[in-house]
């Protein structure tokens, strides 16, 4: 696994510094490389989501209590990946790990349950979108507040 991390470090260092011809420091790159892991991470992790919350919704469950059960699935996994690759421990200050888990869960709780689902209330509820397209757009506004929470507070580097 550490090899496709390494490889998409290089990819982005060869797109912006060979191809764009960026001049950008190494603090630069890693700060940037950290930030498209975290994307990667989360667009695997909202895969996850996705996935729980439609299957669920598909055998009729309401869509709120499809969103929670997406929701748990997808934060363990987003801790195990964001500890491991994205925000590493050699990184940061050594914490316990349940510490480290619990300030995962707030943060993805924070926009990830809370906020996703007044979002959903809003869209499905009062708009009247598709319950299977609410998601979707709310990730353009959990995304960057998920990575600023975890960046500076549950990983904090």
């Amino acid at each position: 696994m550490n090899r496709i991390w390494s490889l998409i470090e290089h990819i982005i260092r060869f797109i912006l510094c060979e191809i764009l011809r960026f001049k950008l420091s190494d603090t630069a790159l890693k700060k940037l490389s950290q930030f498209v892991k975290f994307g990667v991470v989360g667009l695997v992790n909202n895969l996850i989501f996705y996935v729980v919350y439609i299957i669920l919704v598909f055998f009729s469950v309401h869509y709120l209590i499809s969103s929670f059960s997406g929701f748990f699935v997808s934060v363990i996994n987003a801790y195990y990946w964001n500890d491991k690759y994205v925000f590493r421990a050699e990184d940061r200050q050594e914490q316990e790990w349940w510490k480290g888990f619990l300030k995962t869960f707030l943060s993805y709780a924070g926009t990830g349950l809370v906020l996703n689902n007044i979002l959903l209330v809003l869209w499905v509820d009062i708009i009247g979108m598709s319950e299977i397209l609410g998601p979707m757009l709310n990730l353009l506004i959990t995304i960057p507040l998920n990575y600023i929470l975890n960046k500076y507070w549950a990983f904090k580097i």
